[in-house]
């Protein structure tokens, strides 16, 4: 009750449509798939992600050079997967969408974001202030560079073995995905070996971007050993702060991101132009919106490396698993943890529910699922809530059904 009061005290009606969650500057387009007109506007896409990757990390990174060859690769992979047409791109007919897109993002950061960035300036202030100390600067900073590899290696490798996991089974895999909604583009571009590659691409390009601002923070800001346990307290009390939040500023941002039509070209899109595997797992990012999303949108880039590789490693794991919406294949989830979540189905065409759509309150669920909940807040528990307010979501609807009947079918 408490999160659902807390919902209704946020939602400001206009004319009994509009609230903050769905307020847009410029026009509203709902979109969840690419189509060939996109081609241009991919293809810039495609370019500017280039140039960041490039810019945080450097020419003679092997990152950088895997990131940039990646973009080349996914261009070519759309041409092939969606064909081309030459029209002009949303970025020249809009241009005021761009500014509208950064004040939509800036609106959005919650109070834990400016807390994270407040404690990491405090924290190299007082570096500067004390440079007599032994702060061991050099070895942190040594130390921060491997937990990032360390990451980036894991996670990847991970993602590696689920790709040899599908393509050991791919005609499992196609079997499942010709009986959803992904029937129609298969007709059109028939090789689920591609789609299987170009979803492992989607996914390696996707993580990249997301930690290139917490590679940028390791490269431009120091920390101290002697800080550190103060450091690391602070970062978990402003991390749960931050989950006390999560549910809504999520919930704009996605919304945002189907129904800009720029935000979905050039953030959202490439999440959903994948197939629904855990191979896309980024923490429900697209390549730039994961930039984004942690520079101007949550706090854990600016945690201590420790912290940072600790949620960062945990909560890619999990979304990678989350993602996993094939059934009978590595990494396989249970159809007990579906009974409680629905993002499944807004990945095989139904846009709602826009939040995390977590709803506990199900009959026969395991303890054992009900514990891994017990350390979130109820906002998050309970997510679905939020979309049952703002847009009418049902929990029990027909899509949610059809998966799981899905889930039965193929699930050995």
């Amino acid at each position: 009750m408490e999160a659902v009061k807390k919902v209704n005290e946020m939602i400001e009606i206009d004319d009994g449509v509009h609230t903050p969650f769905h307020k847009l500057y410029g026009d509203k387009k709902t979109r969840i798939t690419y189509q060939r007109k996109d081609f241009v506007d991919y293809t810039l896409m495609s370019i500017i992600t280039a140039l960041i990757v490039y810019l945080a990390y450097g020419a003679d990174n092997l990152i950088g050079k895997i990131g940039i060859a990646l973009c080349v690769i996914l261009n070519i992979s759309f041409i092939i997967r969606h064909g081309m047409e030459f029209t002009t791109p949303i970025i020249f007919k809009r241009p005021q969408d761009v500014f509208f897109m950064l004040m939509y993002k800036i609106q959005n950061i919650k109070i834990a974001y400016y807390l994270g960035l407040a404690f990491l300036l405090l924290e190299n202030y007082l570096i500067y202030l004390t440079p007599n100390l032994p702060h061991k600067i050099e070895f942190t900073h040594s130390f921060a560079l491997y937990l990032f590899y360390i990451h980036l290696g894991i996670i990847t490798a991970y993602r590696t073995v689920i790709l040899i996991a599908h393509l050991i089974k791919k005609e499992h895999v196609k079997a499942v995905l010709m009986d959803t909604a992904w029937k129609t583009h298969l007709k059109k571009q028939p090789s689920v070996v591609l789609e299987i590659v170009h979803a492992y691409f989607t996914g390696v390009l996707t993580h990249i971007l997301l930690i290139a601002p917490w590679y940028l923070v390791i490269s431009y800001f120091n920390f101290s050993i002697i800080i550190l346990p103060i450091a690391c307290v602070l970062n978990i009390l402003v991390f749960r702060r931050a989950l006390d939040d999560f549910n809504v500023w999520y919930y704009r941002d996605h919304w945002l991101g189907h129904n800009s039509e720029l935000e979905f070209v050039y953030l959202h899109g490439t999440h959903h132009d994948a197939i629904p595997s855990g191979l896309i797992g980024v923490s429900g990012n697209g390549h730039l919106e994961g930039f984004l999303r942690h520079s101007i949108g949550g706090p854990i880039q600016f945690f201590n490396p420790i912290i940072t590789f600790l949620l960062y490693t945990t909560d890619i794991q999990r979304d990678i698993a989350l993602h996993q919406y094939i059934p009978g294949v590595f990494p396989k989830s249970t159809k007990e943890f579906h009974k409680i979540h629905q993002h499944s189905i807004h990945h095989f065409g139904k846009l709602k529910p826009y939040g995390f759509g977590i709803n506990l309150n199900q009959p026969d669920i395991p303890e054992k699922i009900i514990k891994q909940f017990k350390i979130v807040p109820e906002s998050l528990r309970h997510s679905s809530k939020l979309d049952e307010e703002l847009n009418g979501f049902e929990w029990d609807n027909q899509k949610h059904k059809w998966f799981l009947e899905l889930f039965d079918k193929y699930q050995k």
